[in-house]
Parts: C-alpha cells; sequence; structure tokens
C-alpha cells in the first residue's frame, strides 16, 4: 500500500509539473522577479535612511551635550573665579560626567556612521544589478516574443498548430462526406440504369423504351450522313434524304419468301 501511494503521489507531481510548466509564462515569471528586486532595493534604501536618521539624532545629541559641557566650563571658571571652590569642583564633575557621555555617542556616531557607508555602497550595487536585470529582461522578453510570433507563423503554414489542425481535419470531414456521396449517387444511377433498383418516380425507362430510342437515334444518324453526302455530290439534300430512306426500307423490309408450287 506504501507503494502504491508512493506511486501514485509521484505520477501527481509530475503531472501538477508539466501542468505548471505549460501554464508558466517566462515574461510574467521575469517581470515577478523583477519586481522582487524592486522591492528588496526599497528596503535596503529604507535601511539607509532608518540609519542616517539614527545618525542625525546622534549628532543633534552630541551637540547639546557639547553645548552643557562648555557651559558648565564657563561656570566652573565663574565659581572658582568668585572664591567658590566647591561650586567650580561641582561644575567640573557635571561636565566630566557630560563628557563620558560624549565620548559614548561618538562611538555609536561612528558605528552608525559606517553601517550607513555600507548599506549605501550595498544599495548603490544593487541599485545597478536590479538596471541591469531589467534591460536583461526586456530582451528576454522581446527575443521570447519574437520566437513565440515565429513559431506561430511557421504553425500555421505547416497545419501543425491547435487552430489549423481543427479546420484541416474539417476541411478533410468535408472532403471525405462529399467523396462518400458522389459515390452512393453514382452507385445508385448504375443501379437504376441496370435494372436492379426500381424508379418509383416514374422517370425511368424499360429495356425496350431504351431500345427504341437506341433505334431511333441510329437513324437519325443515318439521315445526316445521307444529307452530308448528298451536299458534298452537289444533289439535292431531300433527294438524298429519301434515296437514303428507301434504301434503307428496303434493307429492312425481309426478303421475299420462297414459294413452294403445289404438287
Amino acid at each position: 500500500m506504501s507503494g502504491v501511494m508512493k506511486r501514485m503521489g509521484m505520477i501527481f507531481r509530475a503531472k501538477a509539473n508539466k501542468a505548471l510548466d505549460r501554464a508558466e509564462d517566462p515574461r510574467e515569471t521575469l517581470d515577478y522577479s523583477y519586481q522582487k528586486q524592486l522591492e528588496l532595493l526599497q528596503k535596503v534604501r529604507r535601511g539607509v535612511a532608518d540609519v542616517a536618521t539614527s545618525r542625525k539624532r546622534l549628532e543633534l545629541q552630541l551637540n547639546q551635550l557639547q553645548q552643557q559641557s562648555t557651559k558648565l566650563e564657563d561656570q566652573g571658571r565663574k565659581a572658582l573665579a568668585l572664591g567658590r571652590e566647591d561650586l567650580a569642583r561641582e561644575a567640573l564633575s557635571r561636565r566630566a560626567a557630560l563628557q563620558q557621555q560624549v565620548t559614548d555617542l561618538e562611538t555609536q556616531h561612528a558605528t552608525l556612521q559606517g553601517e550607513e557607508e555600507k548599506l549605501t555602497l550595498a544599495a548603490q550595487r544593487l541599485q545597478a544589478k536590479v538596471d541591469a536585470f531589467r534591460t536583461r529582461k526586456e530582451t528576454i522578453k522581446a527575443t521570447y516574443t519574437a520566437a513565440q510570433a515565429q513559431t506561430r507563423i511557421g504553425e500555421a503554414f505547416s497545419g501543425i498548430s491547435e487552430e489549423m489542425g481543427d479546420v484541416g481535419l474539417a476541411i478533410q470531414r468535408a472532403e471525405d462526406k462529399t467523396a462518400q456521396l458522389q459515390a452512393r449517387a453514382g452507385a445508385i444511377d448504375e443501379l437504376l440504369a441496370s435494372g436492379a433498383l426500381d424508379d418509383h418516380s416514374g422517370m425511368a425507362k424499360d429495356e425496350i423504351q431504351a431500345e427504341l430510342d437506341r433505334l431511333s437515334g441510329g437513324t437519325d444518324v443515318e439521315l445526316e450522313l445521307q444529307r452530308m453526302k448528298a451536299e458534298l455530290a452537289g444533289g439535292s439534300p431531300q433527294q438524298a434524304i429519301e434515296g437514303g430512306t428507301d434504301q434503307s426500307q428496303s434493307q429492312q423490309q425481309p426478303q421475299d419468301t420462297p414459294r413452294f408450287d403445289k404438287q
């Protein structure tokens, strides 16, 4: 049972793969890949923008801390000038704490600036790849479209395409049916002429009438022949016809029957 299920699964996958291959359009696949690359490029650019925004915030914080450090330094000088060493020491202590924060922010700023440069370079390289892919995509699509059109034209001329194949089959069926009807009509005419089939329409001739028509046609031919002979001999066509008629009648009259004398 397990072997049967595996075989059925393989058959199903093979048929599904064939159906997908038939339904797949390379141009649509290329457009989809290009769209995905554009989305990836957009994400990289957003990442660059986010890093640049973070770097800018650190720069603002650094400016504020530096301004506070400068202010504390000035306050320490003024306090020391007024003989308030305790106030000067407090101001310098706060300034030292701010300097530690400034150092940490500068380290983060340098890190973010390096990441921003890397992402910017990656975005530029990805942009170049996307542009190259777009050019190649359009070239492949144009080549595929031209090859598809050429194939369809060739199939139309050779008659192996699905549409032309249907037309060819229709023509072949019409010719076969026409030939069959012609053969049937000819066979019926032969059977009617031979008397094997009865003509209920009353238009068919029996054998006696057919023979009379044949003899009548022969007489007409003889009369026409005599007329032509008379014209060639310079005589009257009417005399030639009458002579021919008498001759034909004399030929058709039976010979005198022999007489038997009575003893």
